[in-house]
C-alpha cells in the first residue's frame, strides 16, 4: 500500500523514534486518552493534527468526519498514544506524524476536481467512493468523477460526474478519479 503525505509535522517519525505504525492515517481511530474535543469548522484532518502540534499536552489525536449536514467534524486530543483501530469514521495519528492518506492507484483521496460536472446524484456511502467511480466508468461521456463524503454538502454522500478533467484541488471532503 502506498501513502501520500498531506501535512508533515515538526518531527519525522525517525527523529521522534516512533514506530511506523504510529503514522497518522485515514481509516483509523485511536480510542481512549481524550482530554479535549473540539469541533473543526473546515472539516480538515490536517487542522486536528496542527492543533495537537500546538498543544504541549497532546500525544495523539483522532479526527471524525461529520456524519450529517448539520454536524461538525470533531477533533479529539489525547494525553497518551492509544493503539490505532481500523474505522472508516476517522483519521488519527500521533504528534509529529502529520496526516498520511491512502493512495490506491488512480483514487485521489482528499482531492476535489471542481467543475466540469454534467450531473450529480446521491450514492451509497463508501470509504473509497466506489459507487461514484463505477457510475463514471459505466458512462462513455464521463471522464472524471468526484465523490463527496456525507456531511459536507448534504447528510448523504454525493457523486459528481464530469465530462472534462479539471485540475485537482486539496479538499478533505472528497475522493476523485480520472477514468478516461
Amino acid at each position: 500500500m502506498r501513502f501520500i503525505v498531506v501535512l508533515t509535522g515538526a518531527l519525522t517519525l525517525a527523529m521522534a523514534g516512533l514506530p511506523a505504525s504510529a503514522q497518522a492515517q485515514t481509516g483509523f481511530d485511536r480510542r481512549g486518552g481524550d482530554y479535549l474535543s473540539v469541533q473543526i469548522k473546515g472539516a480538515d484532518p490536517a487542522d486536528c493534527a496542527a492543533r495537537c502540534e500546538r498543544d504541549a499536552r497532546c500525544r495523539a489525536w483522532s479526527f471524525s468526519y461529520p456524519r450529517t449536514e448539520t454536524a461538525r467534524a470533531t477533533c479529539w486530543l489525547k494525553n497518551r498514544v492509544p493503539p490505532r483501530q481500523e474505522d472508516q469514521c476517522c483519521v488519527s495519528g500521533v504528534r509529529g506524524a502529520g496526516v498520511v492518506e491512502r493512495s490506491q492507484g488512480p483514487l485521489e483521496f482528499s482531492i476535489d476536481r471542481l467543475g466540469g460536472d454534467y450531473r450529480y446524484f446521491e450514492v451509497a456511502a463508501d470509504s473509497a467512493g466506489a459507487p461514484c467511480k463505477a457510475a463514471c466508468e459505466a458512462e462513455s461521456k464521463c471522464r472524471a468523477w468526484t465523490y463527496v463524503r456525507p456531511g459536507y454538502i448534504t447528510p448523504f454522500p454525493r457523486c459528481y460526474l464530469k465530462d472534462r478533467i479539471k485540475p485537482p484541488r486539496r479538499k478533505p471532503c472528497c475522493i476523485s478519479g480520472v477514468v478516461r
